[in-house]
C-alpha cells in the first residue's frame, strides 16, 4: 500500500478518507489518481469542484468528497497550505472524527493518539473477550479508552500501525491465523472459543427502499437534459437526468399517461425510444432500484427549470452517481419501442 510508512500528513489525510467504506484494493487506484491530479493540499483547494467530484466518481459516499474540498480550502486560507499539526487543529477539520485525526496526529507527527479502527477494534475484542457491542456509545467509549491506555509514549505512531496491521494479518474477520499468533496463550477468545462471536455488533435497522425513474430526454441536436442534485440526500452533487421517483415500478404503458409526464413535459407530443432493463445499487442504509427511459419529444421543450442541455458526447465531463454510470456503460434497452 502506497501510503505505508508516509509522513505527509496531506497523503494521510487523504488515503484516510479514500479509505473509509472503500475496499483497499480500490481505493490504491483513487489514491494514486487523486496524488497525480492534485500533488498537494493547496492544488486540490483550487482545483474546480466539478473536476474533484470527477475523480472521486465510483467512490460513493460523497460527502467524503464535499468534505475533502472545503478542508483543503480551509487549511489553503487559513493555515496558509501547511497541515496543523495538533491533534485538537486536525479534529476541528470538516469531515475529519476522532479516528482520521489520531491516525493523522500519530503517523505524521508521531503524537500520542491511539487510533481506534475496525481491525484495533476486532483485536481487543478478541484479545480481553469484551461483549459490549462496538457500533454503541458504550462500545466506542470502552474501546477508545482502552485503545488509549495501551498506547506507548515512545513511538506511537508505529505501534498504531502494528496493531492495526496485526488485525488485518492475523486477528482477520474470518479464519483468523490463531495457530500461528504469539498472542493466543492470553486471548480470551482463543482460550474460550468465542473467536467467531466477537467484535459483538447490534443489529442493523430495515433497509429504505426506493425506485428511481430517470428520463433520458433526448432533443434532435443529440442533446440530453442533466441538472445537479441539490439538497441533503445520497450523491448531493452529482448529475442526474430528470427524475421521477416513485414506491413501485411504473407500467410501461402507464408513462406517458402518468401525472408527472404531464406536469413536467406538458402537452408536447412525446416518444418512448427504449426502456432500460433494472438497475439496482445497494447504499449502506438504502436499496435503490429503478430504470432509464428515454424519451424524444415532437417539438423543441421550453428550458426545464434547473436542468441543462449538454451534448451526450460531453457527458464524460460531469460526475454521475454510480447507479447512473451503470446505464451509460450499458444502455442497451430491455424494450425498444423505435
Amino acid at each position: 500500500m502506497p501510503w505505508k510508512g508516509e509522513k505527509n500528513p496531506y497523503k494521510i489525510w487523504l488515503s484516510e478518507i479514500i479509505l473509509q467504506q472503500t475496499r483497499v484494493e480500490q481505493g490504491v487506484e483513487y489514491y494514486k489518481r487523486f496524488l497525480e491530479a492534485f500533488p498537494t493540499v493547496q492544488d486540490l483547494a483550487r482545483a474546480p469542484q466539478q473536476k474533484v467530484f470527477k475523480y472521486w466518481e465510483g467512490l460513493g459516499y460523497y460527502n467524503r468528497c464535499r468534505n475533502l474540498i472545503e478542508t483543503a480550502k480551509t487549511i489553503a486560507a487559513t493555515y496558509k497550505g501547511q497541515f496543523p499539526s495538533t491533534y485538537a487543529e486536525i479534529r476541528q477539520l470538516k469531515g475529519i472524527g476522532p479516528y482520521t485525526a489520531a491516525a493523522i496526529a500519530s503517523f505524521a507527527f508521531d503524537l500520542p493518539h491511539a487510533v481506534v479502527d475496525g481491525n484495533v477494534e476486532r483485536v481487543l475484542a478478541r484479545y480481553f473477550g469484551i461483549s459490549t457491542p462496538v457500533d454503541t456509545s458504550a462500545g466506542k467509549k470502552l474501546y477508545t479508552e482502552l485503545a488509549g491506555s495501551l498506547l506507548p509514549a515512545k513511538q506511537p505512531g508505529n505501534y498504531n500501525q502494528g496493531i492495526m496491521d496485526f488485525g488485518a494479518v492475523i486477528c482477520k474477520p474470518r479464519n483468523p491465523k490463531c495457530t500461528i499468533c504469539i498472542q493466543r496463550k492470553d486471548c480470551q477468545a482463543y482460550r474460550h472459543g468465542w473467536t467467531d462471536s466477537l467484535p459483538v455488533k447490534g443489529k442493523a435497522g430495515a433497509k429504505r427502499r426506493r425506485w428511481l425513474n430517470y428520463f433520458i430526454l433526448e432533443t434532435k441536436e443529440d442533446k440530453v437534459y442533466i441538472r445537479q442534485r441539490k439538497g441533503k440526500d445520497i450523491w448531493e452533487g452529482l448529475y442526474e437526468f430528470v427524475l421521477w421517483e416513485t414506491e413501485q415500478p411504473i407500467r410501461e404503458d402507464e408513462i406517458l399517461q402518468s401525472a408527472f409526464v404531464r406536469e413536467v413535459f406538458g402537452k408536447h407530443s412525446l416518444t418512448v425510444r427504449h426502456i432500460s432493463k433494472t438497475y439496482r445499487q445497494e447504499l449502506s442504509h438504502q436499496t435503490i432500484q429503478g430504470r432509464f427511459i428515454t424519451i424524444r419529444p415532437e417539438k423543441p421543450l421550453a428550458n426545464l427549470k434547473g436542468y441543462l442541455a449538454v451534448d451526450k458526447r460531453d457527458l464524460p465531463e460531469y460526475a454521475f452517481p454510480k447507479f447512473i454510470n451503470a446505464w451509460l456503460l450499458d444502455p442497451s434497452p430491455v424494450q425498444s419501442l423505435f
